[in-house]
């Protein structure tokens, strides 16, 4: 019988309970209001969002997929690299999983805000309007209805959930355990891990920075996050191995 590690168990508890706060507390908006991840410009945003929002989720849903992958992946993972290792990946990869993402939008962001300032509109009553939740019909006379669209949706969107995190325990569940072999519910044939990994975090990337439209999940997932949550894992794994920072533990 699979056990579950302490660090990975704590995890979830700690995710649950966000969400039953969520569902609860606040009338179901203060929770997202407070710990969902904002754009920097957002008069939303707060810093603590940075880490809080690795631990909201939208629907139970959500949570359940995340919390299951974390066991399945994670537990076998602590228990190889140990616990201040597998809690420094998880952290670090919800980090990377919002660092990209912020990165891309930030130049997606600045590039319309620019065109708008360069139009004749001021920067403060651009982010007045945005703030407000609106936007201007008259921006679309300066640029295409497409990046106003965008520009406004980097601005009021939240973003949220510990799929990042996730995947970049996965990624470097894949990088100690290449040929381990497991067995899907839709796919009832033995497939290596580097081949399942590989091919989620592929379709992932081939969704966010070429198509544009899901590949393997529904619209509104964060395929830029999952991307940066992989490979930040995939690249402190990489790291410790080939440094052998650990000897005892990962030989």
């Amino acid at each position: 019988m699979m056990r579950i590690s302490d660090t990975v168990k704590h995890l979830i508890i700690i995710n649950v309970i966000m969400f039953v706060g969520t569902m609860f507390i606040g009338e179901g908006r203060m929770f997202y209001d407070l710990f969902s991840m904002y754009y920097v410009e957002n008069s939303a945003f707060k810093p603590w969002q940075i880490l809080t929002h690795m631990f909201m989720h939208g629907n139970f849903q959500h949570l359940f997929f995340n919390m299951l992958l974390l066991f399945f992946w994670g537990s076998d993972l602590e228990f190889v690299i140990g616990r201040n290792k597998f809690l420094f990946i998880y952290l670090s990869a919800g980090l990377g999983a919002v660092l990209i993402p912020l990165l891309i939008d930030y130049v997606n962001f600045n590039m319309t805000l620019q065109a708008l300032i360069d139009g004749g509109f001021q920067e403060s009553k651009i982010l007045e309007t945005l703030n407000s939740g609106m936007y201007n019909t008259g921006w679309e006379l300066v640029t295409n209805e497409a990046k106003v669209n965008r520009f406004s949706r980097i601005f009021g969107t939240a973003s949220f959930g510990a799929s990042g995190a996730v995947m970049g325990v996965m990624a470097a569940y894949a990088f100690l355990f290449p040929n381990r072999e497991v067995v899907l519910l839709f796919f009832p044939m033995p497939i290596k891990i580097k081949y399942l990994v590989g091919g989620m975090i592929g379709a992932d990337f081939v969704s966010s920075l070429l198509t544009g439209t899901p590949l393997l999940s529904s619209s509104n997932v964060g395929y830029s996050a999952h991307v940066g949550g992989a490979l930040t894992g995939f690249l402190i794994i990489w790291y410790w191995k080939k440094t052998q920072f650990n000897k005892n533990r990962m030989d």
